[in-house]
């Protein structure tokens, strides 16, 4: 708590006055400024109010006189206090009636907590961090008279052409570095997309069950949301020209359905690809988890077949770390000018010096190196999730290890009560996403969405030991009794 001195006693030309200082401010007359002027402005120095003398009341409060003055001056440019020739410093006469404080609404802000299963973590590479660290000093360190001004809102030149060159070679999307905007994640990639290219009330398709963040971007927005029931080969394209044929755009995750793990089929991408040219809609391709593919070789993006009625959505936030805030968006040439224009309307660019020390790391392969030592880490944490299922759960929960990505799903049997999924989570004390969360119409047996990144094994194996324990208690204690 700060050190705080208050006024107490009335000299003879001294008015006690109601203010305290603050000694956590280190300047004397800032103290005294900030509590006069606090004094004021919530109505306990009274307008027309005269105020001590600077050498009462520095002798009032302890402090130097000069600070005194100085603050006086301070209020005087705020317009707070008048000063009378010849008959010293008043409060102002004219001021606005202090307002009654509304309190503050406790906001219902869920921070997810870093345990087994819950999604969006990566392991920390301390070495990556010390290398990032290191080269965002030096960025800053060495910076240009132009890099420290307003810069281009597409993001630094730098990072765009390592991401063409790493789209290039991993996801088959060929593009050019002026088509590429560095955004801060994912959903703010998707925010640009509906502002430059969605009119109020245009209707959008959407994987359901779906990336539920995704969701809450397009819901909020002036976008229509359909709901495209999704199988074993992603977006079935004829329910959704069933639902709306006349949509405005699609939002798929084609590398890895989130939160069922398929990959889109050939023949799922051609017919989407080709509806969106049929429409003159757009598809947003969110490549999802698509860094850590366990088996084979990298599928080929949506926009690397496709491209020119796809917009592209990557983030670095599964790569590294979702606290880096860096993400990329690859928009079709004729659509630079409307998303940029969009970009900046909000936040005019991205900050330059951890794009440039990003972009370093890239160039030296340090993040390729980084994602191939990620890369059996994670699926050996995939494997033991599985393995301790099927151990503890005994046919409870029905579930399939992924070829890809950082979570996998563990369903319910069909059959199984309502509120099944809740209880049993309640019960084995975890963190995770219920597949109801991420559907818009509820069909289907329940179950749980497990991240499995960014998690010693030893407490992955415990938290899914508690889960399958879980899963057959609820679910025989839910049986009817024989005869």
């Amino acid at each position: 708590m700060p050190n705080i001195a208050t006024t107490s006693r009335r000299r003879d030309d001294v008015l006690a006055l109601p203010i305290r200082l603050d000694r956590a401010i280190r300047n004397q007359s800032q103290q005294v400024h900030s509590a006069l002027r606090a004094g004021i402005v919530d109505g306990l120095l009274a307008p027309g109010l005269r105020l001590p003398s600077t050498r009462g009341l520095a002798e009032q409060l302890g402090v130097r006189r000069n600070a005194i003055v100085a603050a006086y001056e301070a209020l005087l440019s705020d317009g707070l206090v008048e000063a009378r020739h010849g008959a010293g410093t008043y409060v102002a006469a004219a001021l606005p009636a202090p307002e009654t404080a509304a309190p503050v609404a406790e906001l219902d802000i869920r921070i997810p907590p870093r345990r087994p299963f819950a999604l969006g973590f990566t392991l920390v590479d301390p070495a990556l961090l010390k290398r990032l660290a290191a080269a965002s000093r030096r960025r800053i360190a060495q910076a240009a008279p132009d890099e420290l001004g307003y810069g281009d809102p597409r993001g630094s030149l730098h990072l765009r052409n390592e991401v063409a060159h790493y789209l290039a070679a991993n996801r088959g999307v060929r593009c050019d570095p002026s088509c590429i905007l560095i955004v801060s994640g994912t959903q703010h990639g998707l925010r640009l997309c509906i502002d430059a290219l969605l009119a109020p009330g245009d209707a959008v398709w959407f994987e359901d069950p779906g990336y539920v963040a995704s969701r809450h971007t397009l819901s909020t927005t002036v976008a229509k949301l359909v709901p495209v029931p999704v199988d074993g080969e992603g977006i079935v394209v004829t329910a959704g020209e069933k639902a709306d044929a006349r949509a405005r755009a699609a939002y798929v995750t084609p590398s890895h359905q989130f939160p069922t793990g398929v990959p889109m089929s050939m023949a799922r991408r051609i017919a989407l690809l080709d509806w969106a040219r049929s429409a003159g809609a757009y598809v947003f391709e969110d490549d999802y988890d698509s860094e850590y593919r366990f088996a084979g070789p990298p599928l080929t993006a949506l926009a690397g077949i496709g491209g020119e009625r796809v917009i592209y959505l990557g983030t670095f936030g599964k790569t590294l770390f979702a606290g880096l805030r860096l993400g990329y968006l690859v928009v079709p040439p004729e659509l630079v000018a409307r998303v940029v224009a969009a970009r900046a309307a909000q936040d005019r660019f991205p900050p330059v010096f951890m794009q440039e020390a990003l972009a370093d790391l890239m160039a030296d392969g340090v993040i390729a190196a980084h994602m191939r030592r990620m890369r059996p880490r994670y699926r050996q944490a995939r494997d033991v999730v599985a393995e301790a299922l099927v151990k503890h759960a005994k046919g409870s929960l029905q579930l399939s290890a992924p070829a890809q990505g950082l979570h996998l799903l563990a369903t319910l049997p069909p059959g199984a009560p309502k509120g099944a999924a809740r209880l049993i989570r309640e019960r084995a004390g975890i963190e995770c996403r219920l597949l109801s969360d991420a559907r818009i119409v509820q069909r289907g047996p329940d179950g749980f969405i497990l991240g499995y990144s960014g998690f010693a094994a030893k407490d992955l194996a415990d938290a899914a030991r508690r889960l399958g324990r879980a899963a057959q208690d609820v679910l025989r204690d839910s049986r009817p009794p024989r005869g």
